[in-house]
């Protein structure tokens, strides 16, 4: 089945206008449905083949029900695996459980704990809604849609497209073969800089996770767009 994005990437500039009209309804719906978390936020992201009852699926969940007994909304992609996880966790504990999905051929909708939820056609649309309302990332291990998610939001911060924005990485052995080839070879061949590593924490600690997210929470003053409008740090929209 081709996916909606997919079409438009293989159409012709004859259907331009509307394919631009759909674009920007995306983005409308998505603006719209995101301010009504109306809360601080963080979005956690992690493979949808991941089993219940295995390590990184207990830990999701646990994860996003600490952050939803610390008065963040817990936004996800909706999926199965660490998605599902994750919004059980935040819904179990009562909290703003928020599922952004995708259109694909091989996944079926939104989890069935999702409380507030919008299904996406295209990719840089979800993605831009999942940085711009939230505080920070929590990243669990995953495959190459995981990588891209990690990766994107790196760049913005190292741009500085965003500020104050706390990034994660659960399950120390998992990405310690990335870490370790970040370091030994992006680093030591001057491709970034010794500061840029201090743009991730890693850890098996969920406590650790949600204190960096209410730290972040906390020191956050800048006014830059991204992270840190409403509802990420609490402000109203101008």
């Amino acid at each position: 089945m081709a996916t909606t994005d997919r079409r438009i990437l293989e159409r012709t500039h004859e259907d331009l206008q509307n394919d631009v009209a759909i674009i920007a309804s995306e983005f409308l719906g998505g603006f719209q449905k995101v301010l009504e978390i109306n809360r601080p936020a963080v979005s956690i992201f992690g493979s949808a083949r991941t089993p219940e009852g295995t390590k990184p699926y207990d830990c999701a969940r646990a994860t996003a029900h600490k952050f939803a007994e610390a008065g963040f909304a817990v936004v996800t992609g909706g999926g199965p695996g660490v998605m599902e996880a994750a919004n059980k966790g935040a819904s179990l504990a009562g909290g703003t459980s928020v599922g952004l999905g995708i259109e694909l051929p091989f996944e079926a909708g939104l989890n069935e704990y999702v409380d507030r939820g919008l299904n996406f056609r295209y990719f840089f649309a979800r993605k831009t809604m999942f940085v711009k309302y939230a505080q920070g990332f929590v990243v669990l291990p995953g495959g190459f849609g995981t990588f891209d998610e990690l990766f994107e939001a790196l760049t913005l911060v190292q741009t500085q497209k965003v500020t104050s924005f706390p990034i994660v990485l659960m399950g120390r052995s998992y990405w310690a073969g990335l870490v370790d080839w970040i370091r030994g070879t992006v680093l030591a061949e001057g491709k970034i800089s010794e500061s840029d590593l201090d743009m991730f924490h890693v850890t098996d600690d969920v406590t650790e996770a949600v204190t960096i997210m209410v730290e972040g929470r906390l020191h956050r003053t800048s006014d830059a767009p991204g992270a840190g409008e409403h509802p990420g740090s609490g402000r109203a929209p101008e």
